[in-house]
């Protein structure tokens, strides 16, 4: 996702959104607390094809609902919950990572990225808890990991690039 943002001297502030799906979506935020959110042809990116207006209250209410403040779906791909400085993430190995097929002992991922696995659950329903050095990351998995930001970064890394 690529997010940019622009002043709009008197006015407030635009935030340009590109979804990874391709969708396009322009929040402005005016000075009185007006949000204006225009969604964009696929087609011609420049063209709205939709535009809502939330007063503040509404704005804050559907970003709690998009949050996931009001209901937590069931089956979430990535998901993060602050303890002060510790995060819990979920991560949806896809099929070009390079850690398939590695073990986390391979990737030594403790010690090049500073996180902690704390379980792994296949597509297939097969889940290990508190998973040791031997147990292989495999596509489609989620992987769950405990660590600080920094150390999600690099976690991160060493998921996709198979080393850290």
């Amino acid at each position: 996702m690529d997010i940019r943002e622009s002043i709009l001297p008197g006015i407030g502030i635009k935030y340009r959104i590109d979804a990874e799906s391709g969708d396009r979506i322009v929040i402005i935020i005016h000075d009185d607390g007006r949000r204006e959110l225009y969604h964009f042809d696929y087609e011609d990116l420049e063209q709205s094809i939709s535009m809502t207006t939330l007063n503040d209250q509404e704005a804050r209410q559907v970003a709690s609902i998009i949050g996931g403040m009001t209901y937590k779906p069931k089956q979430l791909e990535s998901v993060e919950m602050t303890f002060d400085d510790f995060i819990i993430e979920w991560y949806k190995v896809e099929p070009h990572y390079a850690s398939v097929g590695k073990s986390i002992g391979n990737l030594d991922i403790r010690q090049n990225s500073g996180a902690t696995i704390i379980a792994i659950m296949e597509k297939k329903g097969k889940k290990f808890v508190n998973p040791g050095p031997e147990v292989v990351i495999n596509e489609d998995a989620t992987v769950v990991v405990v660590g600080e930001r920094d150390q999600q970064k690099r976690f991160k890394q060493i998921l996709l690039n198979g080393s850290g």
